[in-house]
């Protein structure tokens, strides 16, 4: 059973049920029962046309809900509208359903929620941990948005600021190694640029490429998490930091900064030095002033504190992370990053412990508990 082409063929069985007036709650739905009714049917019984049997299974458990609904009872007459035997059209339409999702009658918040959910296959949880809220508030925000959206036709597509949001929060899960979407995010990326001549999404696109082109180098053969400072830069794919780079510079020369490219400059300094030391910090501390102009958002600020720190001295970094809440994400792992820097090792020892048990995966849990480990087994 291939599992990555039912996720791929979600999008666009879900857009199909859509066009056919499907409300968009009880269309996921739909498709879902759908998933797994292919996950029992097909290891035996694989068929000809996967796209073609989801689209008629999913379209027929979603007439059998809607006859169960005395409210919809309208919607029967649709029965005969089932899509025709034979292979359905090869045409992608996930970038079509990330619009559609981000709809008028949606906040941002939760047009990137439900869009993570029903185009991105992100689980609640996941999506919770994008946004930084507790799980259940994250199931309520989804269930609100299906809910608006339920019955709505359509034919207002969101804007492309939600839709951007969206694609960064679908490329960082992807990225984080829990779902490998980022390719998939670039790859939508990249038609977005195509369509749109918008700085933002230029940004976007370079901003993806250059994260992207240090994947290989981030993480040990054992798994493990490699700090930037310490990776292998000869593992970095050079192609992909040049495109990055270009179309940056392009974006940036249009004189209409944003936040995306702003933290494209960030990382095309990042990607610039030939070494960890010959990073330029003080060009990076005034790309985050200038992303702080732009969000204003703690967690930007919280990065900020770690440039300060890198390029003034430890203490006005902890200065400037003394300015910030405690409680924000990261926040202790900052201060013990800090801590250790400034000399300060038995602090940043138990800093480094307590970042560990907060820590959103466990890739990350087991990179902040062998740093406690280390600075520990050099203090005795």
């Amino acid at each position: 059973m291939n599992e990555a082409l039912l996720r791929s063929l979600t999008p666009s069985v879900l857009t199909v049920l859509v066009r056919r007036g499907a409300d968009f709650a009880a269309a996921e739905d739909a498709v879902q029962d759908a998933l797994v009714e292919a996950l029992r049917v097909w290891p035996a019984e694989p068929p000809r046309d996967a796209k073609g049997w989801l689209i008629t299974v999913a379209w027929r458990k979603y007439l059998d809900a809607t006859r169960a609904d005395a409210a919809r009872r309208r919607r029967e007459e649709r029965v005969e509208e089932e899509p025709a035997p034979g292979p359905a059209p090869a045409v992608d339409d996930t970038l079509q359903l990330y619009f559609l999702c981000a709809h008028p009658s949606l906040t941002p918040s939760s047009a990137v929620a439900l869009t993570l959910r029903a185009v991105g296959g992100l689980t609640t949880r996941q999506i919770a941990q994008a946004y930084l809220v507790p799980e259940a508030t994250m199931a309520q925000r989804i269930s609100r948005a299906k809910r608006t959206v339920s019955g709505v036709r359509f034919d207002q597509p969101g804007d492309v600021a939600t839709v951007l949001r969206v694609l960064y929060l679908v490329f960082n899960e992807g990225y984080s190694g829990d779902v490998d979407l980022a390719a998939e995010a670039i790859r939508l990326t990249r038609q977005l640029a195509a369509r749109i001549d918008h700085p933002e999404v230029a940004g976007l696109l370079a901003l993806m490429l250059l994260h992207h082109a240090r994947r290989a180098a981030r993480t040990a053969p054992d798994g493990s998490l490699v700090p930037l400072a310490e990776q292998d830069r000869s593992r970095w794919d050079t192609e992909l930091i040049a495109e990055g780079v270009a179309i940056l510079q392009a974006a940036l020369a249009r004189d209409r900064l944003g936040e995306f490219q702003a933290q494209a400059a960030i990382a095309a300094l990042h990607a610039d030095a030939p070494t960890a030391e010959e990073t330029d910090w003080v060009q990076i501390v005034e790309w985050y002033d200038e992303l702080t102009r732009l969000t204003d958002s703690p967690v930007v600020r919280l990065n900020r504190a770690v440039a300060v720190g890198e390029a003034d001295g430890p203490r006005a970094g902890l200065a400037e992370l003394a300015t910030l809440d405690a409680s924000l994400p990261r926040h202790a792992a900052v201060a013990a990053y800090l801590h250790e820097r400034d000399g300060d090792l038995a602090t940043a020892a138990r800093l480094y412990a307590e970042a560990a048990h907060k820590a959103p995966n466990l890739a990350e849990r087991d990179h902040l508990t062998r740093q406690a480990a280390r600075l520990n087994s050099r203090r005795r």
